[in-house]
């Protein structure tokens, strides 16, 4: 057998990822459909979807619809094939989830967590993988890998450079994890992964341009630009928690004073309501308490200053607000409109869409989860 050249090897991995990349989207789909759709010659078709039977990857059903001629046979993503592990690491609490390969939850830990010095939380993730691990089903791949979202900036190799919320500077956390568990680790900016959660599975499935606010102790934005997640150089974009909105304003735990997150965010709105739990404001909200109302409403209305200011510099086609803030919607959603109303320009505003995450709290892991996925699905296309 002839070997192939370097460049004909890269181009069968782009074919064998596109192939399986139309089966995940277009599902049932024929080995004709996929050469229509990609344009590729019908026995490269055939033979790339024979290595992903092999592999396990994906699976045949009965016969799809005719155009006349003899009746195509179905492929399938097999979803089951493997697993991935999304972990949110939040200031005050610990979500883990593991999912097959289509990001459907299987199993799901969490916990409130009171202090987070990096050996404890590593010690608890530990704990926490294992025990998901041990319950995972049988498959070929098993644990594909594993995807870590952290509140801080993270660099394109998986090092937390920092997180001020957290305490953390200069972890490899990626190195950490795959030496304990031999699996490939993702580590990235929780609210890039917030943001490719909600494009994946949540509220922004259908938009190109999307800047997703994860509003909890602290603030991040993920940024999606033409359906891809921007990093900027170094993978530290998004720290837009950090623009200044008010001159000579309260100090920040970055160092700096006046920052969005200090008027904006969960820690803020503990901070000026008294209390230490946002779900007993909730609570008090539910009962009509007209203090816990008009702290959401402040609250709403900062955010609404920072979000006016993102929607002019990006002008996206829309807006998600999650993290754990998006929890208190019915009392913030109305003061964030009336700020943006108020205050963005009015072509900005035109055919802008605003909404709340729709995956709630596993916005984060389940874009941690997928991220881990692709890197799976690209990697198989791999094996030549």
């Amino acid at each position: 057998m002839e070997t192939m050249t370097w460049n004909q090897q890269v181009v069968k991995k782009n074919n064998k990822a596109l192939v399986i990349q139309l089966i995940i989207q277009n599902e049932p789909i024929s080995r004709a459909g996929i050469a229509q759709i990609s344009g590729l010659h019908k026995a490269t078709v055939s033979s790339l979807v024979n290595e992903l039977l092999e592999e396990d990857l994906i699976f045949e059903s009965g016969q799809g619809e005719s155009s006349g001629g003899r009746r195509p046979v179905n492929l399938h993503f097999n979803s089951v094939a493997g697993y991935a592990i999304g972990i949110e690491i939040g200031v005050n609490h610990l979500l883990c989830v593991m999912t097959d390969l289509s990001g459907t939850i299987q199993f799901e830990l969490s916990e409130k967590i009171n202090c987070t010095p990096f050996p404890l939380i590593l010690d608890k993730l530990q704990k926490t993988i294992q025990t998901l691990m041990d319950s995972m089903p049988a498959s070929r791949y098993g644990v594909v890998g594993i995807g870590v979202g952290v509140p801080g900036i993270v660099n394109k190799s998986g090092s937390v450079l920092l997180a001020t919320n957290l305490g953390w500077s200069k972890i490899d956390l990626k190195n950490e994890l795959e030496s304990l568990f031999n699996v490939p680790v993702v580590v990235e900016n929780e609210a890039n992964a917030g943001a490719f959660g909600e494009q994946q599975f949540g509220a922004g499935e259908s938009f190109e341009n999307i800047i997703y606010i994860s509003a909890g102790i602290g603030i991040g934005v993920g940024i999606i630009l033409n359906k891809e997640l921007y990093q900027g150089k170094n993978g530290f974009s998004g720290e837009v928690g950090h623009m200044i909105i008010e001159l000579n304003g309260k100090p920040c735990s970055c160092g700096s004073r006046g920052c969005w997150e200090a008027y904006a965010s969960e820690n803020a709105l503990l901070e000026s309501a008294n209390t230490d739990s946002l779900e007993a404001l909730i609570e008090k909200a539910r009962e009509w308490d007209e203090t816990a109302i008009s702290h959401f409403e402040e609250i709403g209305q900062y955010l609404g200053y920072g979000i006016n200011n993102i929607i002019n510099t990006f002008n996206p086609d829309q807006v998600i607000l999650g993290n754990r803030l998006a929890m208190a919607k019915d009392w913030i959603e109305q003061p964030i409109l009336n700020t943006i109303e108020n205050n963005t320009l009015a072509y900005h505003q035109n055919d802008l869409q605003f909404n709340f995450s729709e995956l709630g709290k596993y916005s984060t892991a389940l874009g941690v989860s997928a991220f881990v996925v692709e890197n799976f699905i690209k990697g198989e296309a791999r094996t030549l």
